[in-house]
This record gives structure tokens, C-alpha cells and sequence, in this order.
């Protein structure tokens, strides 16, 4: 196998390591890109292509991290990471973990951690790395590593969030929610929503929100009721599909540019939150984006014509 075949067989798993530890599918795109650079660049070949670019990759997105760190303290609104539609990498052995830590909520609570915490425990406990690779590839001994790991299990633990664990349940219940939402019905919609469900968006303040952080099955049921005519009078359409491992959909105009992403949590058959991503920027890799400030526009004059 060419140093080349070698590199792209192990893409996928660079990429969800990147992914992970930054929550940006553009920028774990970029750290997988400089990696092959400084891999084509090498003129070794490691007695493990995996381990060795595994701890490239790592390191990178380390730096990546901090340098993000200040820009994500002065976001605008909350936080989401970018919407990943499927993860490229796949392993039998350690689905759970892979599909555990690919939710939006996972990747929100990965923040709480330091860059090197986050990197430990995406290696250790997500991909199931040694600690004699793990401390290769950030830097540290392998004491220094163990202690890292249960520091970020501890927190990690602490916020954990539960989801449902029957996919088809899942699935089932998200079916109905749509088909109430596309419906504009208070109540059924009212009837699948947690005591305590929250609806809250990410817009980094570059985008107008539907609601920007709403509580409570009463309001967040009659708000999503009244979106929904409006979303149908300008020409948005919702399309079922899973984001992050969790069932979701993507909201497209007429033109058939992106124009929100939402995902639910769901536990004990009821709906925890659903988080919404209209940031044009964590759209952009997913294809052309609507110009949300136009559909509030038209939006708007539609609210304003006699019902």
C-alpha cells in the first residue's frame, strides 16, 4: 500500500477525531488537510501509519482548539457545533461510544473541558487509544494522561446527557413531531414535548431565530405551531434527516438552499430540546444558503395579511 492509499484509508477516523475535539466540520476538515501535508512532507514511515497520524491530527487540533477558545467566548448566543450530517468513520466494536459522542449535547458539554482533556478523552474513551499512544500524541507522560482522562470523565459524567436508546423509537416519535409541526397542531405537538423542554437556536447573531431560547411544552408548542404556516407561505421546507446521530431535519427554501438545521433530544418517549443551527457560516458546508433575513422579511408580510 502507497503512502497515499495508506492516508486515505484512515481519513474517515482523522476526520472524526478532528471533529470531535473542535466541533467544526470545516476546520477538522483543515486539520485532516494539514495533516497529509506534514505526512507527505515526512520523509519516515512510522511503524504505525494509524498511530502516527492519529497523534498529527490530535496535535493540530489541539492548536486549533485554543486559538478558537477566545472567539467562542465572545460568540453571540449559544454555542452549537457544526451540523454533520454522517460520520465517515465506523467501527462495530465501539459504535456506542462513536454514536454517544457525536450528539449535539455530547459535543456542547466537550466545551466545559480543556483542549487537552477534550483531545484525551475523544482518544481514550470515543476511539479507544492506549495511553502510551494517547500520551505520543499530546505531549504529556503517561501519568499526566490517566489523570487528564478522569478529570474530563469526572465532567463529562456530571453533564452526561441520556438519550433514548431504541433507534426505531426514536425515529418513531421525531416522525410524529414533524408531521405535527407540518400540521401547525398545539396540541399534538404539546403531547411530545418534556415537562421541561427547552427550544434554543445558534445563530452566532448572523441570522434571525424562530425563538431564541423558549421553556416549557405550552410555548414552545404554540410557537412552533405558529411557525409553521409562515415557514409554508414563504416556502421552507422541512426534510427528516438525522444530524449528529440524532433524529433531525433540514429546513430548505424554495430554491432549495439550507436554511436551519434542527435535532431532538429524546428521552423516556417524550422530546427533551430541539436545537436549531441558522448560522449561515455553520451551514456553508453543507451547500448554498438561504438568506434567512429575506424569509423573515417575507415571513413578516405574511403575518400581516388578513387570515
Amino acid at each position: 500500500m502507497t503512502r497515499t492509499e495508506e492516508f486515505e484509508d484512515l481519513r474517515p477516523l482523522l476526520f472524526s477525531i478532528a471533529y470531535r475535539i473542535l466541533g467544526s466540520v470545516t476546520e477538522a476538515e483543515d486539520a485532516v488537510q494539514e495533516t497529509w501535508l506534514r505526512w507527505e512532507a515526512s520523509g519516515t514511515r512510522p511503524a504505525s501509519s494509524k498511530a502516527f497520524l492519529s497523534a498529527v491530527v490530535t496535535r493540530i487540533s489541539i492548536d486549533v482548539l485554543r486559538s478558537a477558545r477566545v472567539r467562542r467566548e465572545e460568540y453571540v448566543g449559544p454555542w452549537f457545533p457544526e451540523p454533520l450530517l454522517s460520520d465517515p468513520y465506523q467501527d462495530p466494536e465501539r459504535s456506542a461510544e462513536l454514536a454517544d459522542s457525536l450528539s449535539v449535547a455530547a459535543l456542547v458539554l466537550l466545551e466545559r473541558l480543556s483542549p487537552l482533556e477534550r483531545a484525551v478523552f475523544v482518544l481514550r474513551e470515543v476511539f479507544g487509544f492506549g495511553f502510551p499512544e494517547i500520551a505520543s500524541a499530546v505531549g504529556r507522560s503517561e501519568a499526566a494522561c490517566r489523570q487528564l482522562a478522569v478529570r474530563a470523565r469526572r465532567h463529562m459524567d456530571e453533564g452526561r446527557p441520556r438519550f433514548e436508546a431504541d433507534r426505531r423509537e426514536r425515529q418513531e416519535l421525531a416522525g410524529r413531531f414533524f408531521d405535527a409541526f407540518r400540521e401547525g397542531d398545539v396540541d399534538a405537538l404539546r403531547e411530545l414535548l418534556a415537562a421541561d423542554v427547552h427550544l434554543v437556536g445558534d445563530s452566532g447573531g448572523k441570522a434571525p431565530l424562530v425563538g431564541p431560547h423558549v421553556f416549557g411544552p405550552d410555548k414552545v408548542a404554540r410557537l412552533l405551531a405558529a411557525a409553521a404556516p409562515q415557514f409554508t407561505a414563504v416556502g421552507v421546507a422541512l426534510h427528516v434527516q438525522e444530524i449528529n446521530g440524532q433524529p433531525g431535519a433540514l429546513l430548505r427554501d424554495r430554491d432549495g438552499r439550507i436554511a436551519a438545521t434542527w435535532v431532538l433530544d429524546i428521552l423516556d418517549g417524550q422530546i427533551q430540546a430541539i436545537r436549531s443551527v441558522v448560522n449561515p457560516d455553520k451551514l456553508a458546508h453543507m451547500g448554498p444558503v438561504a438568506d434567512a433575513w429575506e424569509l423573515k422579511r417575507e415571513a413578516g408580510e405574511f403575518r400581516k395579511r388578513p387570515q
